[in-house]
């Protein structure tokens, strides 16, 4: 049977005429045994209320800025009467929450009363400040009650990075959702992502022999974009296969035909008109998700990334309007293209403005792998090495060159049947070479 009981601030020390800062729960929130209810500060500190048993808010006899003392009435709670055997009142809970409610795991996290310090200064807010592991210091340091510490934790979020905005610059449990969906709505910025924790140095050498090789400017670049290219997409991949046996004796003749203009077609020259159709077909493909999350952009051009392995890393210059180009004209600027991206010698407009990326580990080797998505593109084909294998045709085996495809995708923009359609379409215009001369 359920009852309402009337809780009050239970004696919490040397503190009187306290002022309330926080309000935690609205009416009709269920709340759990040491759930934080207020937050209240002194001159001497800040602390949480807890709620001395579990239920449902039913009516706050407060509001933020009032000032309080023990036995005071903070809120009526409907409980249920088995659940309040153990206790006569609600006044036997003497602890505040910041004292005595566990918090799972997070060690580091201060255990007593924590005495405020001054906030710090970050005059352009949140969306100044750069991603990074929760820095100790400086999260100890920032104005906020210990709920708000929690659910910061919780979220790995940098209170020290936060703009507080409650009373005296205090760090309300709003300005933490604020900055995370600031973060997370960001498609460009510094270092990405949030971390729950920092990762700890280790010091190798402790179990044999270690070389220091330092890190390419390509490689720290390519690092930083494919790291908040990965946590900011919800990445999904497609697996499918393509009968290219047609199709590479097609390119053979044609290599024939070339060999006097000293154009080499490749496999990578057909993969391009095979996307551009597909994308087509299926223009979601050919498309990005604004900053806003709420409309997709598709695009009306053909603009095509071909991932190239060079000395200094992984580069991805872009191949534009390649719709209105032949075979031979895309042969002929992927040779020259790679040649100068491995000779560092590409401009910053030849890496910029592509709406779809092939990567080809065709003359490496492997049968499937996950490219990770090239922000703000929404899908990437990723393409393994062709090989010979059997197919059932008309009743009999017959040795088929097979080319294995992956498709990673964002998944707020596409779903798996799509995806599925996108591949079976690529599939059929890869098996039928006639299809990428029309």
């Amino acid at each position: 049977m359920a009852v309402i009981k009337e809780i009050t601030i239970p004696d919490i020390g040397d503190f009187k005429s306290v002022d309330v800062l926080e309000i935690l729960v609205s009416v009709g929130d269920s709340v759990k045994v040491e759930d934080s209810l207020i937050t209240v500060e002194s001159d001497k500190a800040t602390l949480d209320i807890p709620a001395p048993y579990a239920g449902v808010v039913k009516e706050i006899k407060l509001k933020v800025g009032d000032k309080i003392s023990k036995g005071d009435l903070l809120l009526l709670l409907e409980v249920n009467e088995s659940a309040t055997e153990k206790t006569d009142t609600e006044k036997s809970v003497a602890a505040p929450a910041s004292v005595s409610a566990p918090v799972a795991n997070n060690t580091d996290i201060p255990t007593k009363i924590e005495a405020p310090k001054p906030a710090s200064t970050h005059p352009n807010g949140p969306s100044a400040a750069p991603l990074a592991p929760i820095n100790d210091g400086r999260f100890r340091k920032a104005h906020a009650s210990p709920s708000v510490r929690r659910f910061a934790r919780e979220l790995g979020a940098d209170l020290g990075l936060i703009q507080g905005r409650g009373p005296k610059g205090r760090i309300l449990k709003e300005d933490v959702q604020s900055y995370i969906k600031q973060v997370l709505s960001r498609s460009t910025g510094g270092q990405p992502g949030l971390y729950v924790a920092e990762l700890p140095d280790i010091d190798f050498t402790k179990f044999g022999e270690t070389e220091i090789l330092p890190l390419t400017k390509i490689n720290k670049l390519t690092g930083r974009f494919l790291h908040r290219s990965w946590f900011y997409v919800p990445h999904v991949t497609q697996f499918d296969e393509a009968d290219v046996t047609d199709l590479e004796q097609f390119r053979k003749d044609l290599n024939k035909e070339y060999a006097s203009k000293d154009v080499k077609i490749t496999v990578v020259a057909f993969l391009i008109k095979a996307v551009v159709s597909a994308l087509k077909e299926y223009p979601r493909f050919n498309s990005s998700l604004d900053n806003a999350q709420e409309n997709i952009i598709l695009k009306k051009y053909y603009n095509v990334g071909v991932a190239v392995d060079t000395p200094e890393g992984l580069v991805v210059p872009v191949f534009k309007d390649v719709d209105r180009k032949s075979l031979g004209e895309l042969a002929k600027e992927l040779s020259e293209v790679a040649e100068r991206a491995r000779a560092r010698k590409l401009a910053p407009h030849e890496l910029q403005g592509a709406c779809f990326t092939i990567s080809s580990l065709g003359g490496v080797g492997g049968t499937a792998f996950t490219p990770i998505v090239n922000q703000p593109e929404v899908a990437i084909l990723g393409v393994s090495r062709a090989d010979i294998k059997p197919v059932f045709q008309e009743g009999v085996f017959v040795p088929r060159l097979i080319l294995p495809l992956s498709l990673s995708y964002d998944h707020r923009v596409i779903d798996g049947a799509q995806a599925a359609r996108f591949t079976t379409y690529l599939g059929k215009v890869l098996s039928d070479a006639r299809r990428l001369v029309l």
